[in-house]
């Protein structure tokens, strides 16, 4: 059942806990009765154990003993090869076909002795047995599992007063809202800070309570790592719980549909229960020098078993999404192919191809999961839209942090599994050594110069965000919005090519490339590249001083030369203009000159009508300033207007006309829109208070007073034709 859904179903799985529960008890039991129940005689009878043996088990035995053989041993290796550097390994020199056949003779000589373990399984058996039976003469086989059985049930008992301390906390958690982001990444906060402190109680309870306790050396490691296996299978069904949260789809971490969720938590828990209690009997195999041909043995039919779990679990799961669709068959041959060869390594004793494979297999998988849930978390609330979203810098954290974490949990496994040394890399190592453990190095680095430029680029979007509200035109407000948008894409682009070129030179750095001939030879390249192209630098450098001097911002309207607009956007040595036609002027910056900007602080408007000789002025007057009040009565023009209309007097006298000046004081760009409102209104007050407006008109005048041109010049013409009538 998930965690923090039903309080009295929450505590347990019964099932499967108490098949585990009976699993470790029932190892560690067999071992102990084995050694117990295991005939004196016939032991010394099969293996002879003189008193100096046992010192010398007991000896090898003692962590301290073990960790100064292993100093001894790399100090050994590493002389070695101080004494021989130039001598090439042999493996070097074979050929590649020696090499194919020596990893084959390995391979056959390894399989031939697991066929020979068989046989043999029987004599080690019967060895530990008697080397745990002398260890358990000073405490006695009852007492010891007594305080095996005490420190599992004082685990329960911490985790039983845990779970009721923690009733109001599950209650809390239970009642959360999880409709935005932020109320989902507390929820999951709370539910993982819960989940790891019920684990600790229970640690606290078994493992704390075992330490109080002095042990023999070999029965102290035998029953620590199962303890620990235990609390390791107890942390994947917290785990499982967490992020699968079968039952309760509102806490769900992995999308997924509730039969998938119920199956993956129940199989996850069993897969990694079954591997790390096969881990602990390997190892514990190892602290009493079993034979390596047993080991392999035992160690090959454990991941068997493993394996057939793992095939089970691939073939029998239900669709993650949609539960009438049936899985694909594909993936399921693919994946079942995959464990098999995971296997067949194992087999083979290939450690570092299993741990390589397994990395290479689960790293992507891992990435996959680490989006769908990232993205299932922060999906913005119901009725905001997705695209007006803008990334914040808890939600980069969690998306490229939890990538990086999983990529270089990778890297370092990788790393640890090649014996290579990521802090320090001897130049008496092989070049291929060096190479791989460099790009471990630089591929580390380029994740953390990842996650740093999407915090940048996060925290960037948010200012422009931010920038984008509407605020009052032509208020301090407004014009630090407009100079956010102008700076800031710059200042995002020079942050990406700080960031990469300095991630990449680091990564150079890492591969042991010498980065100072490269830096050297990159300025002569520049000052040579910057001789030739010195248009291109004065773009650049104009583009600088006009951004220092503040003379245009994003959105402003703008005039230099023949060119005018408004500022689109700009880059580093050119500059956008949208004419108010439509026309986009691209205009390198050492082209614009002296600039005209007709967007800052406020615009005086000046506007000029035309009236008859016989006007009254006065009247005049006093219409234009009642036009100024109602203007200022419109809610539309109201706070663009910081003078309103108002008569300035007589501008001139015309031929024809007395022109009036008038003028208004309004924000950049509202203007036109205002003037056209108060010619209307002029127009409507003159024509109500009878004022005319002038305009020329033409009059021909001739002959006598009062007669008009055509008529005389008619008359005139027949006082010339009578007198030749008459004559003739």
């Amino acid at each position: 059942m998930p965690l923090l859904v039903e309080a009295s179903r929450l505590a347990r799985v019964p099932r499967l806990e108490g098949a585990l529960r009976a699993i470790v008890l029932l190892l560690v039991a067999l071992l102990l009765l084995a050694a117990a129940g295991t005939p004196r005689a016939a032991l010394a009878a099969a293996e002879p154990a003189p008193e100096r043996v046992q010192e010398l088990l007991q000896l090898l035995a003692d962590p301290e003993v073990q960790g100064w053989l292993e100093a001894q041993r790399a100090a050994a290796s590493s002389s070695a090869r101080a004494a021989a550097p130039a001598a090439q390994p042999a493996e070097e020199r074979a050929s590649l076909e020696a090499r194919v056949d020596g990893a084959l003779a390995g391979l056959r000589a390894r399989l031939e002795g697991i066929v020979r373990a068989v046989p043999m399984v029987p004599g080690e058996l019967a060895r530990i047995a008697a080397v745990l039976g002398e260890e358990l003469e000073q405490r006695g086989l009852v007492s010891i599992l007594v305080l095996v059985i005490g420190f599992v049930a004082l685990g329960f008992g911490a985790e039983a007063i845990y779970w009721r301390l923690s009733a109001p906390l599950r209650a809390h958690i239970l009642a959360s809202r999880l409709e935005t982001p932020a109320e989902r990444l507390a929820a999951v906060g709370k539910r993982l800070g819960f989940g790891l402190l019920w684990v600790g109680s229970f640690a606290l309870g078994s493992i704390g309570a075992f330490l109080l306790f002095s042990w023999p050396p070999r029965l102290y490691h035998l029953v620590l790592a199962y303890l620990v296996a235990f609390l390791s299978i107890r942390l994947a069904i917290v785990a499982a719980r967490f992020f699968l949260a079968p039952g309760a789809a509102r806490f769900r971490i992995v999308p997924m549909s509730d039969d998938a969720a119920a199956y993956w938590a129940r199989w996850s828990v069993l897969l990694v229960g079954w591997y790390v209690l096969g881990r602990a009997s390997a190892g514990q195999l190892a602290s009493f020098a079993v034979a390596e041909e047993v080991r392999a043995l035992v160690v090959s039919l454990l991941a068997l078993v493993w394996l057939g779990l793992g095939l089970a679990a691939i073939w029998r799961r239900p669709p993650r999404h949609d539960p009438g669709a049936p899985p694909s068959r594909a993936l399921s041959w693919a994946l079942s192919a995959y464990l098999g060869l995971l296997w067949l390594f194992v087999l083979a004793g290939a450690a570092k191809a299993f741990w390589i494979g397994a990395v290479l297999a689960l790293v992507p998988f891992l990435l996959r999961l680490v989006d769908q849930s990232v993205a299932m978390l922060l999906q913005p609330a119901e009725g905001v839209e997705a695209s007006a979203r803008v990334p914040s810098l808890a939600a980069v954290c969690l998306e490229r942090g939890l990538r990086a974490l999983v990529m270089a949990g990778g890297i370092l496994v990788v790393a640890h599994t090649l014996g290579l040394d990521l802090g320090t890399i001897a130049a008496r190592e092989t070049l291929a050594t060096r190479l791989l453990a460099g790009a471990l190095k630089a591929a580390v680095i380029l994740l953390v110069a990842d996650l740093l430029w999407h915090l940048l680029k996060a925290w960037i979007d948010q200012k422009l965000a931010e920038a984008q509200t509407d605020s009052p035109a032509g208020s301090e407000e407004a014009r630090r919005h407009a100079r956010i948008r102008t700076l800031l894409p710059i200042a995002r682009n020079l942050a990406m090519v700080t960031v990469g070129a300095i991630a990449i030179m680091m990564a150079l750095a890492s591969l042991g490339i010498e980065i100072g001939p490269l830096i050297a030879g990159a300025g002569v390249v520049g000052v040579a590249i910057g001789f030739g192209s010195q248009t291109l630098v004065r773009d650049i450098v104009s583009g600088a001083f006009y951004l220092m001097d503040d003379a245009f911002r994003v959105g402003e309207y703008i005039q230099a030369g023949n060119f005018k607009g408004t500022v689109e956007s700009f880059s580093l040595r050119s500059i956008k203009l949208r004419h108010h036609r439509g026309p986009l002027f691209t205009v390198p910056f050492g082209e614009l000159g002296a600039i005209q900007n007709l967007s800052r602080d406020w615009v005086i408007d000046k506007m000029t009508v035309s009236v008859t000789y016989d006007t009254d002025l006065d009247k005049v007057k006093k219409i234009i300033k009642q036009i100024g009040k109602e203007l200022l009565e419109i809610e539309e023009f109201k706070p663009n207007i910081i003078e309103t209309l108002k008569m300035q007097g007589v501008d001139q006298f015309g031929d024809f006309a007395i022109q009036i000046r008038m003028k208004m004081k309004t924000k950049p760009g509202e203007q036109f829109t205002i003037r056209r409102r108060a010619y209307a209104l002029i127009k409507k007050a003159f024509e109500a208070n009878g004022i005319k407006f002038a305009f020329p008109t033409v009059q021909v005048a001739g002959g006598a007073a009062g007669e008009g041109a055509a008529p005389a010049i008619a008359k005139e013409a027949l006082d010339l034709v009578r007198p030749k009538e008459q004559a003739a």
